[in-house]
């Protein structure tokens, strides 16, 4: 059993800054932010830099990053979800009609231990996460041997999956946390 098996995986991306700052400035503080919701010691990756996925033309590229936390035993994931809306409201989100646009904070819930949830507001785990190098090259660092719920690889297969080709930052990062 992985540490992580009880962990909440959160995603973290930044592509505008805020009245925080630059992108990067922003997800550290979020970070920051997000440590409070964790009982234990929360794990955080690095920065990444990655281009924008499915965004509207000419959106600027993202920094992301990832955040495994020990919620406190009362919390829920709808209400864990709730306190990441209130992060991403604090740092500037603008949640408006138009999908996938540039925003200065996005956190989302990727899954929590081996809970699962399907409601239009949250699904755990995160239905599109083992696809996303932007998520996955960020917990390879933290996680590489890790099977997440709901898959049958581990985080490192599943980053050289799906790798972009014509994307170097997510080729070193699959290479480098190959296990």
């Amino acid at each position: 059993m992985s540490e992580f098996d009880s962990a909440a995986i959160v995603a973290l991306g930044s592509n505008l800054p805020g009245r925080f700052g630059s992108p990067e400035q922003l997800l550290r503080r979020a970070m920051t932010a997000l440590g409070r919701l964790s009982e234990t010691p929360p794990r955080f990756s690095s920065l990444y830099p990655s281009k924008p996925v499915d965004c509207p033309p000419g959106a600027p590229d993202f920094v992301n990053a990832v955040a495994a936390l020990w919620p406190h035993e009362d919390m829920t994931p709808r209400a864990l979800l709730e306190e990441l809306l209130r992060i991403e409201a604090q740092f500037g989100r603008d949640r408006d009609d138009v999908a996938n646009a540039p925003r200065t904070a996005d956190l989302d819930l990727i899954c929590w231990g081996s809970r699962s949830e399907s409601s239009p507001s949250l699904q755990l785990p995160h239905p599109r996460f083992a696809q996303r190098a932007f998520v996955l090259a960020p917990l390879a660092e933290l996680a590489p041997g890790w099977i997440p719920p709901g898959q049958s690889l581990t985080v490192s297969m599943l980053l050289a999956a799906a790798v972009p080709q014509e994307s170097a930052t997510w080729e070193f990062a699959a290479a480098k946390y190959a296990k």
